[in-house]
């Protein structure tokens, strides 16, 4: 519940963050606009989580009339030339907006460039892009890595240890990389003694480790990306060795494992990851700009945390899922109550100039437009703090 409410608490910060700043007279209408997203990869349990919160949010949006489209394209391999094609395709196909999941920070910058330059509204997320025309909700990936290491040392332990990395060549993965190999120099009791690719999937972990186990000295601690600490799990009973810690990523089978490791032996461990619908989060975002509200160009989402004392609280991963897209969809509405607002102002204003032409009346019917709409607002803010999630995601 706790995690949950500090979640609202930042997405409500950049909904009011966007009513704070100085938006436009009037709110353009999106229901003829079209929103594309552009995703590198869908190998894994999270990638097919995020797009089907994304279907989910859009459809639903689409059906309300607030955007007249809004598909997800995959690329066939998790190639950066092959999703800038992608965006470029995006182009030609007249779409205004469009959210990037991105293979590279960097590799992407020049067809984002060209959307930018060809008046399309460019969202990127999760896997983000340096491009300063490109709007950036980013996670603080080094900080996930990092964060294993202290909790190891917090629990005062030491020895050897594994690292499972997620997908090669992927910003990421470089990035919870470096957090990790950064945060081991300052707790020598730890070394490195292995590290392999998981893929961020179960079944390639498990291969993988299975793989160097017999390679490797005794392991205390393993540090992995998400999606892999089952499978790494699954390696080391194979081979007969001993269960190490192994951090885990909020997956459904993870957390399982955990709960039945804990009621068993008591085992003790820590799990976090992004939240899959931080796409749904993108797409208001991209639909709020159109509508003409001044989004911040940098924005942060929190990474959620399962630990020993709300593991049962976690009720599994679909339960944890549910609640997630409820807590990210409720930002992303209240940025769409933003616009609602803006929109409802401009009509009034309208409707007041109507019996007000002369210029000296210009001031009255903005007070005409603030009054007609400030108790539909009232109303729009006080839904949207009842209806809040009060449970944890």
């Amino acid at each position: 519940m706790r995690q949950r409410r500090s979640i609202l608490r930042h997405l409500a910060a950049a909904a009011l963050l966007v009513a704070a700043l100085p938006g436009p007279a009037t709110a353009a209408d999106t229901a003829k606009k079209k929103i594309a997203l552009s995703n590198n990869y869908a190998g894994n349990s999270w990638r097919q989580a995020m797009l089907k919160s994304w279907d989910k949010v859009t459809k639903d949006a689409i059906a309300k009339g607030t955007v007249a489209a809004a598909p997800s394209f995959t690329t066939a391999e998790n190639q950066a030339t092959a999703q800038a094609a992608q965006i470029q395709n995006m182009i030609l196909q007249g779409y205004d907006a469009i959210v990037v999941n991105a293979a590279s920070p960097t590799a992407l910058n020049g067809a984002v460039k060209q959307a930018c330059d060809a008046g399309i509204v460019v969202v990127s997320f999760d896997g983000i892009v340096t491009e300063p025309c490109a709007y950036r909700i980013a996670v603080d990936f080094k900080r996930l890595g990092s964060m294993q290491i202290d909790y190891f040392a917090e629990r005062k332990l030491k020895g050897n240890l594994l690292e499972v990395r997620g997908l090669a060549g992927v910003f990421v993965d470089d990035e919870i990389h470096q957090g990790t190999t950064e945060a081991l120099k300052k707790h020598p009791e730890f070394k490195m003694v292995g590290s392999v690719h998981g893929n961020w999937t179960q079944t390639v972990a498990q291969k993988e480790v299975a793989g160097i186990l017999s390679t490797l000295p005794p392991v205390a601690v393993v540090a992995t990306q998400g999606g892999d600490g089952f499978g790494t799990a699954q390696a080391f009973k194979a081979a007969g060795r001993p269960t190490p810690v192994i951090f885990l990523g909020n997956r459904h089978d993870e957390l399982t494992w955990w709960k039945e490791q804990r009621d068993a032996n008591g085992y003790q461990t820590m799990s976090a990851s992004i939240a899959p619908g931080s796409s749904t989060f993108a797409f208001w975002v991209a639909q709020q700009v159109l509508a003409g509200a001044k989004v911040p160009k940098e924005m942060l989402l929190p990474l959620l945390t399962v630990t020993q004392a709300t593991l049962d609280r976690a009720e599994g991963h679909r339960a944890r899922r549910r609640g997630e897209r409820r807590v990210l969809a409720e930002g992303g509405r209240r940025l769409h109550r933003q616009g609602q607002a803006l929109t409802c102002r401009a009509r009034a204003a309208t409707r007041c100039c109507r019996r007000r032409t002369s210029p000296r009346h210009s001031g009255r019917s903005l007070r005409c437009a603030r009054r007609a709409c400030t108790s539909r607002a009232a109303k729009a803010s006080a839904s949207s703090a009842t209806t809040a999630p009060a449970s944890r995601r």
